[in-house]
């Protein structure tokens, strides 16, 4: 079978491997649609496992399932989570699955970019879900990222008359967007670097934009009757973005970091400050079954209008150029890999 294997965020090649062989309890599954996920890009982190086939945003057709499997056969349109938790642990009952054992070892077999994946029999059982016919393979691949946002912002209590400051206008920021406009709760900010991005920002909810060369706390002032924001979500890893973030956040406000540093990198909080104004810094990574489950119903009753986002669908061969143009971010929102293409 063909797959795009990563060597690094400029050298994506088309390569051949067989197509994996499963075993009782597991599915075999024809990718349809694979998302590029930002967390693709984090070559710090993807070099030291290099060459591998990435791609966690999937759906597909269950092409042959193992000796066991009942719930799913063959033809059957389903999604799958690369990732899932044992609901047991105590992290899990704690309602911190994203920091179970299981979760941070269970994965596809090889990847989403490529033409089949084998699911393991965890992943079938506690992350496979079958979906609607009224739902596109496209929108199905936002059931994952979309989970995610749903976690953050159960952690970040979104409520109504808030104002909410997103971060970042990239794919997971327009998703937060989207998400807490669907909801009614909040006034919604958006930043960006990229007139593209802020432009798609108003296309998707938000009330209004900062471009982030400007002093983002003072115009956020300006617009919001003196006041920073009650919740800032934070959808990029730059750290000018994130010193503007951390001065952004009203008292008894919350600031929730939805992406990442790289690692090693140290994030000054003024603390003497957070501690009068009792403002707390919370984190968020991956979505439980549970967010999975309300993501899927979210873009099948179109409360989230994910078809909108995709900008580009590109085969196999051209996952190279997904990744440059998910990188650029200038003329994109979501890039989706069709193997069938």
């Amino acid at each position: 079978m063909r797959v795009a294997m990563y060597y690094n965020n400029r050298d994506v090649r088309l390569e051949e491997l067989p197509v994996p062989r499963i075993a009782a309890g597991e599915l075999l599954i024809r990718t349809r649609a694979s998302g590029i996920c930002g967390s693709d890009l984090m070559e710090w982190y993807r070099i030291k496992k290099a060459p591998l086939v990435l791609g966690h945003e999937i759906t597909g057709e269950v092409v042959e399932a193992g000796e066991g499997v009942k719930t799913f056969k063959i033809g059957d349109r389903v999604f799958s989570s690369h990732h899932v938790p044992c609901g047991k642990c105590r992290y899990c009952l704690a309602g911190h699955q994203s920091v179970c054992d299981l979760l941070r070892t269970t994965h596809f077999d090889p990847g989403g970019f490529a033409e089949y994946i084998r699911v393991p029999k965890i992943n079938v059982e506690l992350g496979t879900l079958r979906i609607p016919d009224s739902m596109t393979f496209d929108e199905g691949s936002f059931i994952e990222p979309l989970a995610c946002v749903v976690r953050a912002q159960r952690f970040a209590r979104l409520a109504a008359g808030q104002t909410v400051l997103v971060i970042g206008s990239g794919i997971s920021g327009l998703l937060h967007i989207q998400l807490a406009r669907a909801r009614g709760l909040a006034r919604i900010i958006a930043t960006d670097i990229s007139d593209y991005r802020l432009k798609a920002a108003m296309q998707f909810g938000a009330d209004e934009t900062i471009h982030g060369a400007e002093d983002v706390p003072a115009r956020l002032r300006d617009m919001n009757d003196g006041r920073l924001a009650d919740v800032v979500i934070v959808c990029t890893g730059a750290m000018p973005a994130i010193q503007q973030a951390v001065k952004s956040v009203d008292r008894g406000g919350t600031l929730l970091f939805f992406a990442p540093t790289a690692a090693g990198v140290d994030v000054p909080i003024p603390l003497f400050d957070y501690w009068r104004d009792e403002i707390s810094v919370i984190t968020s990574y991956a979505g439980s079954g549970d967010d999975l489950k309300e993501s899927l119903a979210l873009i099948r009753d179109r409360k989230v209008r994910v078809a909108d986002m995709v900008t580009h669908r590109l085969p196999l061969a051209e996952a190279g150029l997904g990744f440059q143009l998910t990188a650029g971010g200038q003329d994109s929102i979501k890039v989706i890999i069709d193997p069938l293409m």
